[in-house]
């Protein structure tokens, strides 16, 4: 004949068996929480964010400067550098802010403020070199920045990240030998006048600041051409004059008088090579 539990044990029992169910449950709800949650989903969910934000697309500054007095070398080197940090944050910000904003949300709240910082900094570069050596003119124009359509993709590395990766026609034409002449693309060629063609006897002073200007100018067709195929039916009548050719003529302009401007440290300066400034869109 078994024995009854006294009084107290039973109180015992039943706590401990409550404390337990407590205990269970809570391990339940957890794990139901956390069904379906696999390792690398965080990462694969950031990567389908970014997808349809596309990249921002700067033009180089380093090919643009001329030589670097050893004095000025670790400022410009560390401002150099500042320019891919603001285009590696302004293209965080552009995957932090899919589809926010109306129509020009990321030219007022990403592009505009990154063209402001990048002006400061181009600045302090030419104010570095300009302490010791001739402070070099225009690179203001390289400042403002574009948006490139979703797998336009933008090169990276070194201190020309940021410029769109020239196409295979621009590299053929390193420093200018065979002509300024674009790639063709499916919504046209453009069209540049060669301007190696029509440069007098570069001194050799001025040979490395030539040949560095000249391939500046392939860079920005091939830019140029990259806009025009990642913004084809874009715009209105206007837009590849408007949006690409003229801001290409602006670019070619202020390469173009650096290049004079460094013939003519040694030699005579040569005149008249702005009317190779301008380009045309050949359909």
């Amino acid at each position: 004949m078994s024995r009854a539990l006294p009084k107290y044990n039973k109180r015992r029992v039943v706590m401990i068996g409550g404390a337990s169910a407590v205990v269970l449950s809570a391990a339940v709800i957890a794990g139901s929480a956390l069904a379906g949650e696999t390792h690398g989903s965080g990462a694969q969910n950031a990567t389908t964010k970014a997808a349809p934000a596309g990249t921002v697309n700067c033009p180089a500054v380093a090919p643009s400067l001329p030589a670097i007095p050893s004095t000025a070398k670790a400022e410009v080197d560390r401002n150099l550098t500042l320019l891919n940090t603001q285009i590696a944050e302004a293209n965080k910000r552009l995957v932090d802010t899919v589809g926010q904003g109306g129509p020009n949300f990321v030219q007022n709240a990403i592009l505009g403020p990154l063209k402001d910082k990048r002006v400061a900094t181009i600045n302090r570069i030419a104010t570095a070199i300009g302490r010791t050596a001739a402070k070099p003119q225009g690179l203001d124009s390289l400042a403002p920045c574009t948006l490139n359509a979703v797998g336009g993709g933008a090169a990276a590395g070194g201190a020309a990240t940021g410029s769109a990766a020239p196409s295979a026609t621009a590299t053929a034409q390193a420093g200018g030998a065979a002509g300024d002449t674009g790639a063709a693309t499916a919504a046209g060629t453009i069209t540049c006048p060669d301007v190696a063609s029509q440069l007098p006897a570069v001194p050799a002073s001025a040979k490395a600041e030539v040949d560095r200007n000249l391939a500046l100018l392939n860079t920005q067709i091939a830019e140029a051409d990259t806009r025009l195929a990642n913004t084809v039916g874009q715009g209105g009548p206007n837009f590849v004059q408007n949006a690409i050719l003229g801001p290409l003529k602006d670019k070619r302009t202020s390469t173009i008088d650096r290049i004079a401007i460094s013939i003519g440290r040694t030699a005579a300066k040569p005149t008249g090579l702005d009317s190779l400034a301008a380009c045309t869109l050949t359909k």
